[in-house]
């Protein structure tokens, strides 16, 4: 299977069962929140999302390939594990680099929000 359609399936089981031996074994992972490299890494963020938060879901909205980087437009959203559990929002993108031997090396999340703006959505309605 094309590595183009194996990333829209796992966007659309997020967070369940995930693919990850597409990932290279030292993958670099960044976003607003972390910075680490290693694939044991990435699944215990991945399992951290599964059980901390409620309902989460992540919508892709466009994937293109070029080369050897792939850029995904998305929404990540979720109730947090406050009383309220209020619905939370991050729209953002990523720019994921393959090796040659068509692994994910590098995996960087861009948020269209600040961390401030997230926290606000834990208190602020949005409109």
């Amino acid at each position: 299977m094309d590595i183009i359609e194996i990333l829209k399936d796992d966007y659309q089981r997020f967070p369940e069962n995930q693919t990850y031996n597409i990932y290279a074994e030292d993958v670099y992972f960044q976003d607003a929140v972390f910075k680490f490299r290693g694939i044991k890494l990435y699944q215990w963020m991945i399992n951290f999302i599964k059980t901390f938060f409620f309902n989460p879901r992540m919508d892709l909205h466009d994937i293109q390939r070029l080369g050897d980087t792939i850029k995904t437009e998305w929404t990540l959203s979720w109730n947090s594990p406050l009383p309220w559990k209020p619905r939370i929002s991050i729209r953002g993108w990523s720019e994921l680099v393959l090796n040659s031997d068509g692994l994910i090396v590098s995996h960087i999340d861009y948020w269209r929000c600040s961390r401030v703006d997230v926290f606000k959505q834990h208190f602020f309605s949005q409109a």
